[in-house]
């Protein structure tokens, strides 16, 4: 099915565009939604109308957005979850996460839809983008931890300071002093 595209459509073409799509999606998404027509002689008249209109819209909304795609871009998002052991999330970071995320450390509302990503399931480090407009795509970068692990990364920082060791738990005493005393019996058995 051939369709005129009345405005963009993200991952498909810009206002203005004739694309020959599934019948399916143009029957069911794009007819319905008002995002295109069919591209009949009398509608590809109007194609160069319709393209104009859509460039000076662009325009206008781009320049409106510019600010707040200027303040997102490379905002960095640090989210603490539970983990494994393999680093493997019981949980999942998602865009909706994502945005409400956003919401807090910008105070600009970004709609879940709008943000480019796979439900993160692991430990690391990773960039989403956000798609404001079809012009504007911001990247922001997304830094996964286990739970916990921020403070026992400042411990040693804190022994090195001081010069003296960090005070443990009894349990993490014992495993200390297991392993400590397992070389000792080696040595006496050689």
């Amino acid at each position: 099915m051939k369709v005129l595209l009345i405005k963009d459509v993200y991952k498909l073409g810009r206002a203005g565009d004739v694309k020959k799509v599934a019948d399916g999606y143009g029957r069911n998404f794009l007819l319905p939604q008002g995002l295109a027509m069919l591209a009949t002689p009398g509608a590809m008249k109007q194609a160069e109308k319709i393209k104009g209109q859509a460039e000076v819209k662009r325009a206008a909304l781009n320049s409106e957005l510019k600010d707040l795609a200027d303040h997102i871009n490379g905002v960095t998002l640090t989210f603490a979850a539970k983990a494994g052991e393999t680093g493997k999330l019981y949980g999942s970071i998602t865009t909706q996460d994502v945005a409400s995320a956003i919401m807090e450390q910008t105070k600009y509302e970004v709609k879940r839809q709008q943000i480019d990503m796979q439900p993160i399931r692991e430990v690391g480090e990773f960039k989403a983008h956000v798609r404001l407009t079809i012009d504007l795509i911001p990247e922001i970068k997304i830094i996964v931890r286990r739970e916990g692990e921020a403070a026992e990364a400042e411990a040693p920082a804190e022994e090195s300071k001081t010069g003296e060791k960090p005070k443990r738990t009894p349990r993490a005493r014992k495993k200390v002093e297991e392993a400590e005393a397992v070389p000792a019996e080696e040595a006496k058995a050689e």
